[in-house]
Protein backbone atom coordinates (compact mmCIF):
# COMPACT_ATOMS: atom_id res chain seq x y z
CA UNK A 1 0.00 0.00 0.00
CA UNK A 2 1.12 3.66 -0.20
CA UNK A 3 3.82 4.11 2.39
CA UNK A 4 3.59 8.06 2.22
CA UNK A 5 5.98 9.72 4.31
CA UNK A 6 6.35 7.24 6.71
CA UNK A 7 9.91 5.73 6.74
CA UNK A 8 12.39 4.46 8.35
CA UNK A 9 15.47 4.98 5.56
CA UNK A 10 18.05 6.85 7.53
CA UNK A 11 20.10 7.59 4.99
CA UNK A 12 17.76 9.34 2.26
CA UNK A 13 19.28 12.43 3.40
CA UNK A 14 22.66 13.87 4.18
CA UNK A 15 23.57 14.14 7.80
CA UNK A 16 22.40 17.33 9.17
CA UNK A 17 24.70 18.55 12.75
CA UNK A 18 23.62 21.86 12.99
CA UNK A 19 20.69 22.86 15.58
CA UNK A 20 17.34 22.51 13.83
CA UNK A 21 13.96 23.77 14.38
CA UNK A 22 10.49 23.83 12.65
CA UNK A 23 7.75 26.07 12.74
CA UNK A 24 4.42 24.59 13.23
CA UNK A 25 3.74 21.66 10.79
CA UNK A 26 0.99 22.51 8.32
CA UNK A 27 -2.49 21.02 8.83
CA UNK A 28 -4.34 20.07 5.32
CA UNK A 29 -8.13 21.00 5.23
CA UNK A 30 -10.30 18.15 4.95
CA UNK A 31 -11.71 20.32 1.87
CA UNK A 32 -8.75 20.10 0.09
CA UNK A 33 -7.22 17.01 1.10
CA UNK A 34 -8.53 14.19 3.74
CA UNK A 35 -6.17 12.41 5.56
CA UNK A 36 -6.82 10.28 8.52
CA UNK A 37 -4.08 9.27 11.20
CA UNK A 38 -2.64 6.67 8.68
CA UNK A 39 -2.47 8.57 6.27
CA UNK A 40 -1.19 12.00 7.99
CA UNK A 41 1.96 9.96 9.54
CA UNK A 42 5.46 11.70 8.87
CA UNK A 43 8.62 10.36 9.56
CA UNK A 44 10.74 13.67 10.75
CA UNK A 45 13.63 11.61 12.29
CA UNK A 46 15.33 8.38 14.12
CA UNK A 47 17.69 6.38 14.37
CA UNK A 48 18.39 2.29 14.53
CA UNK A 49 15.95 -0.34 12.85
CA UNK A 50 13.41 -2.62 13.70
CA UNK A 51 14.48 -5.46 12.03
CA UNK A 52 17.18 -5.68 15.05
CA UNK A 53 14.40 -4.64 17.31
CA UNK A 54 16.52 -1.61 18.32
CA UNK A 55 16.20 1.99 17.23
CA UNK A 56 13.45 4.92 18.03
CA UNK A 57 11.15 6.91 15.50
CA UNK A 58 9.78 10.28 15.80
CA UNK A 59 6.98 11.49 13.83
CA UNK A 60 4.63 14.04 13.58
CA UNK A 61 0.90 13.08 12.68
CA UNK A 62 -1.26 16.03 10.84
CA UNK A 63 -5.28 14.40 10.11
CA UNK A 64 -8.52 16.01 9.13
CA UNK A 65 -10.99 12.86 8.97
CA UNK A 66 -11.51 9.87 10.84
CA UNK A 67 -10.08 6.29 10.27
CA UNK A 68 -13.08 5.05 8.75
CA UNK A 69 -13.37 1.16 8.62
CA UNK A 70 -9.46 1.32 9.32
CA UNK A 71 -7.59 -0.05 11.92
CA UNK A 72 -4.17 0.25 11.92
CA UNK A 73 -0.93 -1.97 14.85
CA UNK A 74 2.10 -1.79 14.92
CA UNK A 75 5.06 -4.78 14.74
CA UNK A 76 7.89 -2.89 15.01
CA UNK A 77 7.47 -1.19 18.43
CA UNK A 78 5.07 1.08 20.75
CA UNK A 79 3.44 4.50 19.93
CA UNK A 80 4.03 7.40 22.39
CA UNK A 81 1.51 9.46 21.36
CA UNK A 82 1.34 13.54 21.84
CA UNK A 83 -1.77 15.30 20.80
CA UNK A 84 -1.11 18.83 20.33
CA UNK A 85 -4.13 20.07 18.35
CA UNK A 86 -7.58 18.29 18.68
CA UNK A 87 -8.58 15.45 21.16
CA UNK A 88 -8.28 11.75 19.63
CA UNK A 89 -10.88 9.16 20.77
CA UNK A 90 -9.17 5.91 20.06
CA UNK A 91 -10.52 2.50 20.46
CA UNK A 92 -8.80 -0.46 20.81
CA UNK A 93 -9.49 -3.89 21.44
CA UNK A 94 -9.66 -3.65 25.02
CA UNK A 95 -11.53 0.08 24.65
CA UNK A 96 -11.76 3.64 24.13
CA UNK A 97 -9.31 6.16 25.31
CA UNK A 98 -10.06 9.95 24.87
CA UNK A 99 -6.64 11.86 24.57
CA UNK A 100 -6.54 15.44 24.72
CA UNK A 101 -3.90 18.18 24.44
CA UNK A 102 -2.07 18.01 27.69
CA UNK A 103 -2.40 13.84 27.81
CA UNK A 104 -0.29 11.34 26.26
CA UNK A 105 -0.98 8.18 24.96
CA UNK A 106 0.74 4.65 24.59
CA UNK A 107 -0.53 2.19 22.13
CA UNK A 108 2.06 -1.00 22.64
CA UNK A 109 3.35 -3.37 19.92
CA UNK A 110 0.77 -5.21 18.11
CA UNK A 111 -2.45 -3.60 19.39
CA UNK A 112 -4.78 -2.60 17.32
CA UNK A 113 -6.08 0.39 16.93
CA UNK A 114 -8.77 3.37 15.39
CA UNK A 115 -8.22 7.06 15.68
CA UNK A 116 -11.41 9.41 15.23
CA UNK A 117 -10.75 13.05 15.24
CA UNK A 118 -13.08 16.10 15.64
CA UNK A 119 -11.57 18.37 13.46
CA UNK A 120 -8.11 19.52 12.10
CA UNK A 121 -5.43 17.44 14.70
CA UNK A 122 -1.77 17.50 15.30
CA UNK A 123 0.71 16.29 17.57
CA UNK A 124 3.96 13.83 18.03
CA UNK A 125 4.81 10.73 18.11
CA UNK A 126 7.64 8.73 19.77
CA UNK A 127 8.24 4.83 18.37
CA UNK A 128 10.45 2.57 20.20
CA UNK A 129 11.86 -0.72 18.66
CA UNK A 130 12.21 -3.43 20.70
CA UNK A 131 11.31 -2.35 24.44
CA UNK A 132 8.70 -0.90 26.54
CA UNK A 133 7.81 2.37 28.14
CA UNK A 134 8.17 1.77 32.14
CA UNK A 135 8.27 4.48 34.68
CA UNK A 136 11.86 5.70 35.66
CA UNK A 137 14.05 4.11 38.57
CA UNK A 138 13.01 6.69 41.58
CA UNK A 139 15.89 6.25 43.69
CA UNK A 140 16.40 8.51 46.59
CA UNK A 141 13.37 10.12 45.42
CA UNK A 142 12.15 7.29 47.23
CA UNK A 143 8.51 5.13 46.44
CA UNK A 144 6.23 8.53 45.45
CA UNK A 145 6.80 11.55 42.98
CA UNK A 146 7.45 11.97 39.40
CA UNK A 147 4.86 10.32 37.38
CA UNK A 148 2.80 8.11 40.07
CA UNK A 149 1.23 5.01 38.67
CA UNK A 150 -2.16 5.50 39.91
CA UNK A 151 -2.40 8.29 37.74
CA UNK A 152 -2.44 6.13 34.69
CA UNK A 153 -5.16 5.19 32.88
CA UNK A 154 -6.84 1.87 31.01
CA UNK A 155 -9.52 1.63 29.15
CA UNK A 156 -12.72 -0.13 30.12
CA UNK A 157 -13.62 -3.26 27.85
CA UNK A 158 -16.03 -2.60 25.21
CA UNK A 159 -16.89 -4.47 21.73
CA UNK A 160 -18.78 -4.01 18.47
CA UNK A 161 -20.06 -7.28 17.08
CA UNK A 162 -20.16 -5.63 13.56
CA UNK A 163 -19.96 -7.11 10.15
CA UNK A 164 -18.63 -4.93 7.47
CA UNK A 165 -20.02 -5.37 3.95
CA UNK A 166 -17.56 -2.85 2.29
CA UNK A 167 -14.90 -4.72 3.37
CA UNK A 168 -12.62 -3.77 6.57
CA UNK A 169 -9.04 -2.53 6.32
CA UNK A 170 -6.47 -3.47 8.71
CA UNK A 171 -3.25 -2.02 8.14
CA UNK A 172 0.10 -3.40 9.93
CA UNK A 173 3.60 -1.98 10.11
CA UNK A 174 6.11 -4.58 9.54
CA UNK A 175 9.81 -3.68 9.43
CA UNK A 176 9.26 -0.29 8.50
CA UNK A 177 6.69 -0.64 5.80
CA UNK A 178 2.96 -0.62 5.79
CA UNK A 179 0.57 -3.47 4.40
CA UNK A 180 -2.74 -4.02 4.26
CA UNK A 181 -5.46 -6.89 4.23
CA UNK A 182 -9.40 -7.17 3.85
CA UNK A 183 -11.56 -8.68 6.48
CA UNK A 184 -15.65 -8.33 6.74
CA UNK A 185 -16.10 -7.61 10.50
CA UNK A 186 -14.50 -4.93 12.86
CA UNK A 187 -11.56 -6.28 14.87
CA UNK A 188 -13.43 -4.59 17.77
CA UNK A 189 -14.88 -7.58 18.81
CA UNK A 190 -13.50 -8.43 22.15
CA UNK A 191 -15.91 -8.81 24.91
CA UNK A 192 -13.65 -8.80 27.95
CA UNK A 193 -9.98 -8.95 28.90
CA UNK A 194 -7.76 -9.13 31.79
CA UNK A 195 -3.67 -8.68 32.37
CA UNK A 196 -1.80 -5.96 32.28
CA UNK A 197 -0.10 -5.81 28.67
CA UNK A 198 -2.73 -3.00 28.21
CA UNK A 199 -3.11 0.31 25.91
CA UNK A 200 -2.96 3.37 28.63
CA UNK A 201 -3.46 7.51 29.09
CA UNK A 202 -1.93 10.17 31.49
CA UNK A 203 -2.85 13.56 32.03
CA UNK A 204 0.48 15.34 31.98
CA UNK A 205 -0.99 17.88 34.69
CA UNK A 206 -0.56 14.74 37.01
CA UNK A 207 3.00 15.24 37.26
CA UNK A 208 4.53 15.79 40.58
CA UNK A 209 7.80 17.73 39.90
CA UNK A 210 10.61 18.06 41.88
CA UNK A 211 12.96 21.12 41.44
CA UNK A 212 15.52 22.57 43.07
CA UNK A 213 14.73 24.64 46.44
CA UNK A 214 18.26 25.56 46.91
CA UNK A 215 20.88 26.90 44.11
CA UNK A 216 21.84 25.32 40.28
CA UNK A 217 19.89 23.23 38.23
CA UNK A 218 18.84 19.70 38.71
CA UNK A 219 19.49 17.04 35.84
CA UNK A 220 16.53 17.49 33.81
CA UNK A 221 15.95 13.49 34.10
CA UNK A 222 14.35 14.75 37.25
CA UNK A 223 11.45 16.04 34.76
CA UNK A 224 11.40 12.11 33.09
CA UNK A 225 7.57 10.66 33.27
CA UNK A 226 8.43 7.52 30.74
CA UNK A 227 11.84 5.98 29.89
CA UNK A 228 12.35 2.83 27.28
CA UNK A 229 15.60 1.24 28.70
CA UNK A 230 18.74 0.32 26.97
CA UNK A 231 20.59 -2.72 27.56
CA UNK A 232 23.39 -0.06 28.84
CA UNK A 233 22.06 0.58 32.90
CA UNK A 234 21.47 4.11 33.40
CA UNK A 235 21.31 4.98 29.76
CA UNK A 236 17.91 5.35 28.10
CA UNK A 237 16.62 4.01 24.35
CA UNK A 238 14.83 6.94 24.69
CA UNK A 239 12.91 9.12 27.44
CA UNK A 240 9.59 11.28 27.63
CA UNK A 241 10.77 14.62 29.75
CA UNK A 242 8.41 17.41 30.31
CA UNK A 243 8.68 21.03 31.40
CA UNK A 244 5.63 21.68 32.93
CA UNK A 245 4.27 24.76 35.20
CA UNK A 246 6.80 24.94 38.45
CA UNK A 247 8.41 27.41 41.09
CA UNK A 248 11.65 28.37 40.58
CA UNK A 249 13.66 29.40 43.82
CA UNK A 250 17.11 28.81 43.09
CA UNK A 251 19.75 31.78 44.47
CA UNK A 252 22.59 32.40 42.63
CA UNK A 253 21.75 30.64 39.48
CA UNK A 254 20.93 31.91 36.22
CA UNK A 255 17.60 30.01 36.16
CA UNK A 256 17.12 29.06 32.55
CA UNK A 257 18.56 25.58 30.84
CA UNK A 258 22.01 26.28 31.02
CA UNK A 259 24.43 26.23 27.96
CA UNK A 260 25.26 23.02 27.20
CA UNK A 261 26.52 20.13 24.92
CA UNK A 262 24.89 17.00 25.66
CA UNK A 263 25.75 13.42 24.99
CA UNK A 264 22.22 12.57 24.30
CA UNK A 265 19.97 13.87 21.42
CA UNK A 266 16.88 16.08 21.97
CA UNK A 267 13.92 16.70 20.38
CA UNK A 268 11.32 19.02 21.54
CA UNK A 269 8.12 20.02 20.99
CA UNK A 270 5.97 22.03 22.55
CA UNK A 271 1.83 21.42 23.37
CA UNK A 272 1.02 25.17 24.46
CA UNK A 273 2.00 28.42 25.65
CA UNK A 274 5.88 30.07 25.49
CA UNK A 275 8.86 27.78 26.11
CA UNK A 276 11.11 29.92 28.78
CA UNK A 277 14.39 29.77 27.15
CA UNK A 278 12.78 30.69 23.54
CA UNK A 279 9.44 32.24 24.30
CA UNK A 280 9.67 33.76 20.48
CA UNK A 281 10.13 31.66 17.13
CA UNK A 282 9.51 27.64 18.78
CA UNK A 283 5.91 27.68 18.66
CA UNK A 284 2.94 24.91 19.42
CA UNK A 285 2.82 22.69 16.97
CA UNK A 286 6.91 23.05 16.10
CA UNK A 287 9.75 21.38 17.36
CA UNK A 288 13.29 21.28 17.04
CA UNK A 289 16.13 18.99 17.41
CA UNK A 290 19.59 19.43 19.07
CA UNK A 291 21.53 16.51 18.35
CA UNK A 292 24.26 15.01 20.09
CA UNK A 293 26.87 17.49 20.94
CA UNK A 294 26.02 20.15 18.90
CA UNK A 295 25.97 23.36 21.38
CA UNK A 296 22.73 25.21 22.36
CA UNK A 297 21.08 27.34 24.91
CA UNK A 298 18.35 30.07 25.80
CA UNK A 299 18.42 32.34 22.97
CA UNK A 300 20.05 36.15 23.29
CA UNK A 301 17.09 37.72 24.85
CA UNK A 302 16.35 35.10 27.54
CA UNK A 303 19.88 35.17 28.62
CA UNK A 304 19.55 39.15 28.93
CA UNK A 305 16.01 38.95 30.47
CA UNK A 306 17.13 36.29 32.94
CA UNK A 307 20.53 37.55 33.93
CA UNK A 308 19.14 40.93 35.09
CA UNK A 309 16.40 39.41 36.49
CA UNK A 310 15.48 39.69 40.66
CA UNK A 311 16.35 36.37 42.06
CA UNK A 312 13.08 35.95 44.07
CA UNK A 313 10.47 33.34 44.00
CA UNK A 314 8.54 32.74 40.43
CA UNK A 315 6.59 30.62 38.82
CA UNK A 316 7.79 29.40 35.64
CA UNK A 317 6.13 27.70 32.28
CA UNK A 318 2.71 28.84 34.10
CA UNK A 319 0.30 28.05 31.27
CA UNK A 320 3.07 25.92 28.80
CA UNK A 321 3.82 22.50 28.25
CA UNK A 322 6.80 22.27 26.75
CA UNK A 323 8.58 18.15 26.25
CA UNK A 324 11.41 16.85 24.81
CA UNK A 325 11.83 13.11 23.88
CA UNK A 326 15.46 12.61 24.75
CA UNK A 327 17.62 9.60 23.30
CA UNK A 328 21.24 7.70 23.29
CA UNK A 329 20.76 7.29 19.77
CA UNK A 330 22.28 10.00 17.24
CA UNK A 331 19.29 10.49 15.22
CA UNK A 332 19.12 11.31 11.55
CA UNK A 333 16.25 13.57 9.86
CA UNK A 334 14.77 12.63 6.73
CA UNK A 335 13.97 14.39 3.65
CA UNK A 336 10.19 15.51 4.51
CA UNK A 337 12.16 17.31 7.63
CA UNK A 338 14.77 18.78 5.86
CA UNK A 339 12.76 19.82 2.69
CA UNK A 340 9.22 18.17 1.80
CA UNK A 341 7.73 19.54 4.88
CA UNK A 342 8.70 23.40 4.02
CA UNK A 343 8.52 23.98 8.03
CA UNK A 344 12.02 24.11 8.78
CA UNK A 345 13.23 27.38 10.13
CA UNK A 346 16.11 28.56 7.98
CA UNK A 347 16.80 31.47 10.20
CA UNK A 348 16.89 29.25 13.63
CA UNK A 349 20.53 30.13 14.35
CA UNK A 350 20.22 33.76 14.52
CA UNK A 351 18.93 33.87 17.76
CA UNK A 352 22.36 33.02 19.00
CA UNK A 353 24.14 35.94 16.88
CA UNK A 354 23.42 38.84 19.43
CA UNK A 355 24.86 36.88 22.38
CA UNK A 356 27.96 38.68 23.77
CA UNK A 357 30.79 38.16 26.02
CA UNK A 358 30.31 39.24 29.91
CA UNK A 359 33.25 37.92 31.03
CA UNK A 360 35.63 40.79 33.47
CA UNK A 361 38.30 38.48 35.31
CA UNK A 362 38.36 41.62 38.16
CA UNK A 363 34.64 40.61 39.09
CA UNK A 364 35.59 38.17 42.03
Amino acid sequence: MDQGHLTHNWDEAEAEPNQLRWKPFEIPRASEKKLDFVSGLHTLCGAGEPKSRNGIAIHIFTCNTPMINRCFYNSDGDFLIVPQQGKLLITTEFGKLLVEPNEICVIQQGMRFNVEVFGESRGYILEVYGVHFELPDLGPIGANGLANPRDFLVPVAWYEDRQVAGDYTVISKYQGKLFSAQQDFSPFNVVAWHGNYTPYKYNLDNFMVINSVAFDHADPSVFTVLTAKSTRPGVALADFVIFPPRWGVANNTFRPPYYHRNCMSEFMGLIKGHYEAKEEGFQPGGASLHSMMTPHGPDAECFEKASKARLEAERVAEGTMAFMFESSFSMAVTTWGLKTSNCLDKTYYKCWEPLKSHFNPRCK
